[in-house]
């Protein structure tokens, strides 16, 4: 477990201390100790290092930030991570399992679903989230759902064959 404290302290400079909070990043139990005030984003990237969640618009209008809390996907730079205490919280890191890619992240390579790649990250965790709800079985309603996260390079439509490649291969399971 890792305890955040001194200079890496995130309430550093404040006269408030840090909140306590212990959460389960990609499977592992962090116990941290943040200021109220800190992103979930903020929290990851710039404090424990997990830099494949990226900070594109700060504002939850791009999906660049996009991970999972307890299989859901959420904006991380719009939550508190006060607010995630006790939660599961998956990245791009891990979603892979050792060497094996997760089917999405294989599916993104397979359909060359990415040109410049910022925003893919986001991307596959807001696929693999959409999944997680099962509300999306046709290309029309992925694209809906996944409307939230900006391509700035227009990779959309093979962003949608990956995420359907994947959703038809589990449902014929």
């Amino acid at each position: 477990m890792d305890h955040i404290t001194g200079s890496q302290d995130l309430s550093a400079g404040t006269d408030l201390p840090g909140i306590p909070i212990t959460l389960t990043i990609n499977g592992r139990v962090r116990e941290l100790s943040v200021a109220p005030w800190v992103t979930l984003l903020d929290l990851l990237r710039e404090r424990l290092d997990l830099t494949g969640t990226k900070k594109g618009c700060d504002h939850g209008q791009c999906g660049a930030c996009t991970v999972l809390v307890d299989g859901k996907r959420i904006n991380s730079c719009l939550k508190l991570a006060v607010a995630y205490d006790g939660a599961e919280i998956t990245t791009i890191e891990g979603l892979a399992q050792g060497e094996a890619l997760h089917p999405l992240q294989q599916a993104f390579i397979d359909r060359d679903a990415f040109q410049c790649g910022y925003c893919t990250p986001g991307q596959i965790c807001s696929g693999v989230g959409l999944m997680n709800e099962g509300r999306a079985s046709t290309r029309d309603e992925v694209r809906e759902l996944m409307s939230g996260n900006i391509c700035r390079c227009g990779a959309y439509t093979n962003i949608t064959d990956a995420v359907m490649d994947v959703l038809e291969k589990e449902s014929v399971k």
